[in-house]
């Protein structure tokens, strides 16, 4: 990929367009790891809904090992989210110019080690699925926090409940009929009501979304089935390289403030 392409992608100055870019590819890895994840402890770790409901389900019936056990993935995904948060500020006060990169290659370090921890389920599984689950959890919440701040909140890649609802009402939109009775133009001819129109670039943005977070699970799961937990490594190295440029962008810049210092 072009310098200039990777720099727009996880850099300090952002646009629309490079958001939705951003997203593309991390709704493609969230599939991948929340597919291959399942693979590998048997649970989907982006779902907090899920989790919370299912916590629920195992206090009413008095399995409070396992409300423990949920109740630790939310803990983790909310620590990920926040360790996000922190590393964002903290880059911006520092004036660096990876702000947006350095969750990206936190993000691609935890997911070699996923690899890592996997290949010791079979052997102590009691140790390394919770822990497993919990690593994959503070990813899901390291990623959604990323992108949802870099697009203001307008784009999710972890989890697509969101994305299909705003699928659902733009379609309501675009099928909708702006058709006003001669009664209604006659009352509202000084207050004319506004035009019902779907937003199709949100639309064709949203679903292809939904598509890559499709694919990625596909080729999560296919890759985990063949290649088992060292198919993480390709993921990561996609994440690594999305973050890199920002990255050696600042590195650049430092060692040339300390020449002339």
């Amino acid at each position: 990929m072009p310098i200039a392409y990777l720099r727009s992608l996880a850099g300090t100055r952002r646009t629309p367009e490079a958001n939705w870019r951003l997203g593309r590819y991390l709704a493609f890895v969230a599939g991948a790891i929340n597919a291959g994840g399942f693979l590998a402890v048997h649970q989907y770790t982006s779902h907090m809904s899920g989790i919370v409901s299912a916590m629920a389900d195992h206090l009413a019936v008095g399995s409070i090992t396992l409300v423990l056990g949920g109740l630790a993935a939310l803990m983790s995904f909310i620590a990920g989210a926040a360790c996000t948060a922190v590393m964002v500020n903290f880059a911006r006060r520092a004036r660096l110019r990876a702000e947006y990169a350095l969750p990206l290659m936190l993000e691609a370090a935890l997911l070699l080690a996923f690899g890592l921890l996997g290949h010791n389920l079979e052997r102590h599984a009691a140790f390394f699925v919770p822990a497993t689950v919990l690593v994959l959890c503070f990813i899901m919440g390291l990623q959604n926090a990323l992108i949802t701040k870099v697009s203001r909140a307008e784009i999710r890649t972890t989890h697509i409940t969101g994305m299909v609802t705003d699928i659902g009402i733009e379609l309501g939109k675009l099928v909708y009929w702006n058709r006003t009775a001669p009664a209604e133009r006659i009352s509202l001819s000084r207050n004319r009501l506004t035009p019902v129109i779907a937003n199709r670039f949100k639309l064709r943005v949203l679903t292809t979304l939904v598509v890559l977070f499709f694919v990625g699970g596909l080729v999560g799961a296919i890759a985990f089935k063949e290649l088992g937990f060292s198919a993480t490594l390709w993921f990561a190295a996609l994440l690594a390289g999305l973050a890199l440029v920002p990255i050696v962008d600042d590195v650049r810049l430092r060692a040339r403030v300390m020449r002339r210092g």
